[in-house]
This record gives structure tokens, C-alpha cells and sequence, in this order.
């Protein structure tokens, strides 16, 4: 804590005021009586997030101010107030001095995502301040929090908008559109942390047939269809995911044959596919959310990679990826080396990909750098 991690970890208090209730906001000090720092206990293995090391109050104020703060910083990057995109994430945690909460912006709505009982119970206040703080950029506020939040709180959780109303749900992604399904989509919607890496696999996609695994809404399918892919195929296990894809790229380019979407298990789709593919796109989800669960998890990335070599056609591009954040980068990388030597092909680095600048990761916090990603050449 003396070096600002965010976190204090249940085993390391010496002791709580008897009083204490789970979301409440709480002073965190020394075995001697000196202030460390203030933020929102919780019951489990992080007792308790940090919110500030300084001793002021959580009040509106402060709300204010961590919220200006990032929407400047999204601005000094370039991502806020601009024409061709209105998506983008505004807090990220911990990344934002936030920790426990995440808010997205999908044009004139703002998607906001409560991980701790502290942030739940602030979600007006908070709403209220965001609002104040996008003026005209944000009327709405959706609030989606019933998978995230701790099922033993036992909160009674809905989602819904807790300002304002609305029944638009297209957005701009650098001039692509899109529609964001907040009430029963994965996250707060769409996979926003992938923007400039769909950027790129567009520059990759002229002349290519590609197929995208996992596609969920089929962001990377409609990037590669504008980059003049010759064909792409969309893949997801998900009935809605397919139904939404389908969408999104009808969306943009209706009537269009280039693409087919198909619901089906990754695994079995790549048994039986042929060789026809020269740029594929893995993005799975988390396939580990806890340590215990690592082993396995990479195990599951080596064999859903070496399918993909063992399929690619001789020149091809691999996009793969990893969100899962207890899997490091040298965990991922060694897991795509082993696939790669499994399958015996020649393969080269072109790429190594990461979470965009509107996902800052806390210098205090490494634990916040989740998203890594590999693009190789297949021989």
C-alpha cells in the first residue's frame, strides 16, 4: 500500500471495527494508528479497494473530479468528441482510480458496471456526476450490474437505466456502426477493448478469406469485409451472438454475400473446416477467471491455437488472443509457442497486441493489464 496498490487483500488486516458492513466506506490504517488510505470494504479475498490515499471525503465532489479527470483523458488521446467514434471507455477501474467500476459510452448512453457492493450502493451519485461531467455527450445511463457484482451480497440487482430512456442502440466505431445490446449482452455490450486491434486486422484483410471464431457480435468480421476480405465466415456458439453479427453486418453492408455466419462449437468447426482460411481471428473468452483455473485455461489455449495452424493456409495471418487476466503474457506467449511447435509450422511474431489507451493500466496496479494478443505469419 506505501507503493498505491489499490488493493488490500483480507489476510493482510490486523483487525476490523466490529461494526463494519460490506460496501461501506471505510478508513484504512497502520497497526499504529497512521492513515493509509480510504476506500469500499468488501467480504472476500480483496477486503477492501482503494479509492484515495489522501484524506478527503467520497462525497459528490470527489466524484466529480476522478470522472473529469478521465474524460480528459480520453480526450488528450483523442478518442472522446470524435465524429467517426462514439464508443469508447470512459472509467476502467482501477485504471482510472476507480476500482469496481467501469463505465462505457455507446453514442448519447453511457453503460455503467458496478464490481463491488461500494460502487453498487454509490451508482446514483455517480450517475449524477457523470452526467454533469459529458454534458451534452451523455442523456442516458444504463446501469448493468447483475452478473458482476457478488451473488453472496445478495442485492437483489437490476438492470436498467437510472437516467434518462432510450431505444437507439447503434454506435459509431471509427465510421463502422453497430448495434449494443446493454440489456443482454456480454460486458456492458461489446468488446470496446478491441478497437484498434480490429483497425488493424483490417489493414490485413484485402484479398484474405477469413474467419473469425468466437465472433460474438462480429466486430472483427465487418473491419475485415471494409478491408476487401474476400469472403468471411463468423463463428459463435451463441444463437444471439450469430443473430447479432448478422446484424451488425447488415448493418453496414446489407445484401452483401462476401459473409456467412454459423453457430457452432469452436473446436468442432475447426475439425471440420478445410484449408480455405489465410486469416484467422481466436478471441475466446476468459478462459481462466481465477488462478486455480490457469493450468487448464492454457491448456486450452494450446489446443485451440494448434488447430488453427494445423488449418491456416501457407502465408496466413493469426490474430489470437487472451483476456483472461491471471494469464500473463509469457503464459500466453509460451502457450502459442507450444501449439506452434506442435503443429511443426514456421511461424513468425508480426504483432504483439494489447488493450487500448481508453483501458489505462495503473502503474500501481499491473494486475489491470488483461488483454494480450499475437499476430503471426504461418508458412
Amino acid at each position: 500500500m506505501k507503493r498505491f496498490h489499490p488493493w488490500v487483500f483480507s489476510g493482510a488486516l490486523h483487525h476490523l471495527d466490529e461494526d463494519i458492513r460490506e460496501g461501506e466506506t471505510v478508513n484504512v490504517v497502520s497497526a499504529g494508528g497512521e492513515y493509509i488510505g480510504r476506500g469500499h470494504f468488501q467480504i472476500g479475498s480483496i477486503a477492501v479497494r482503494i479509492l484515495t490515499f489522501d484524506d478527503e471525503e467520497i462525497d459528490d465532489g470527489f466524484w466529480y473530479d476522478r470522472l473529469k479527470v478521465a474524460l480528459e483523458v480520453r480526450k488528450s488521446i483523442g478518442i472522446a468528441d470524435n465524429p467517426q467514434n462514439n464508443t469508447y471507455r470512459l472509467v476502467h477501474g482501477e485504471g482510472d482510480n476507480l476500482p469496481g467500476l467501469v463505465i462505457d459510452c455507446y453514442g448519447k448512453t453511457a453503460v455503467v458496471q458496478a464490481h463491488s457492493v461500494g460502487m453498487h450502493e454509490c451508482r446514483m451519485a455517480v450517475a449524477r456526476q457523470l452526467v454533469r461531467v459529458m454534458d451534452s455527450r451523455i442523456e442516458n445511463v444504463y446501469y448493468k450490474s447483475e452478473t458482476t457484482l457478488p451473488y453472496k451480497a445478495d442485492l437483489g440487482q437490476e438492470n436498467g437505466f437510472i437516467f434518462g430512456n432510450t431505444d437507439e442502440n447503434i454506435a459509431l466505431e471509427n465510421g463502422l456502426k453497430f448495434h449494443v445490446d446493454w440489456l443482454r449482452g456480454q460486458k456492458t455490450g461489446f468488446f470496446v477493448d478491441q478497437r484498434e486491434n480490429r483497425s488493424l486486422l483490417e489493414s490485413y484483410s484485402k484479398d484474405r478469406s477469413v474467419l473469425n471464431m468466437f465472433c460474438y457480435t462480429g466486430g472483427f468480421s465487418f473491419y475485415a469485409m471494409r478491408g476487401g476480405a474476400r469472403l468471411v465466415h463468423s463463428v459463435d456458439s451463441s444463437a444471439k451472438a450469430i443473430e447479432l453479427t448478422t446484424s451488425n453486418v447488415n448493418l453496414n453492408f446489407p445484401g452483401d454475400k462476401r459473409h456467412e455466419a454459423f453457430c457452432d462449437d469452436a473446436f468442432k468447426f475447426l475439425d471440420r473446416a478445410d484449408d480455405r482460411y489465410d486469416l484467422i481471428i481466436l478471441d475466446p473468452p476468459a478462459f481462466a477467471k481465477h488462478r486455480g483455473a490457469l493450468h487448464n485455461a492454457l491448456k486450452g489455449y494450446t489446443r485451440l491455437n494448434v488447430k488453427a495452424f494445423e488449418k491456416i493456409r501457407p502465408g496466413g495471418i493469426l490474430f489470437t488472443f487472451s483476456c483472461s487476466q491471471v494469464v500473463t503474457k509469457d503464459n500466453f506467449r509460451n502457450a502459442v509457442f507450444t501449439a506452434a511447435a506442435q503443429s511443426g509450422r514456421k511461424v513468425r511474431i508480426l504483432h504483439q497486441l494489447h488493450q487500448p489507451a481508453d483501458h489505462p493500466i495503473n502503474i500501481y496496479h499491473p494486475e489491470g493489464e488483461y488483454l494480450k494478443g499475437l499476430v503471426l505469419y504461418v508458412e
